[in-house]
């Protein structure tokens, strides 16, 4: 199995840009496909991006899309979740999961704790 820690969030204005990241231990990380999802006070889960393993190959829902972007270092046991243009309505918590030999729609087995992001008007 693989454990998962987020960092990177935080408060940050409405149109400006916020980079979170998410380092894995405790397995061969470059066999694992990862995603991200946020969830809002009152919301469900919402999948935001996904990734395979070798970074080939990327997924993303149309809210997210051209402001989201995924990309890892399997040499770091990183996973990094670039927005930008950030908007109010993408005020959450953002949790990374994995799952070995996930596509980068998932599903995903392993999950983390979670980073508040906060987008203010």
């Amino acid at each position: 199995q693989v454990q998962l820690v987020e960092s990177g969030g935080g408060l940050v204005q409405a149109g400006t840009s916020l980079r979170l990241s998410c380092v894995a231990s405790g397995d061969i990380f470059v066999t694992y496909g990862v995603g991200w999802y946020r969830q809002a006070p009152g919301k469900e889960r919402e999948f935001v991006a996904g990734i395979n393993w070798s970074g080939s190959r990327t997924a993303y829902p149309s809210s997210v899309k051209d402001r989201f972007t995924i990309s890892r270092d399997n040499s770091r046991n990183m996973v990094w979740l670039q927005m930008n243009n950030l908007k109010p309505e993408d005020t959450a918590v953002y949790t990374c999961a994995g799952a070995y030999l996930a596509t980068e729609g998932g599903p995903f087995e392993y999950w983390g704790q979670g980073t508040q992001v906060t987008v203010s008007s």
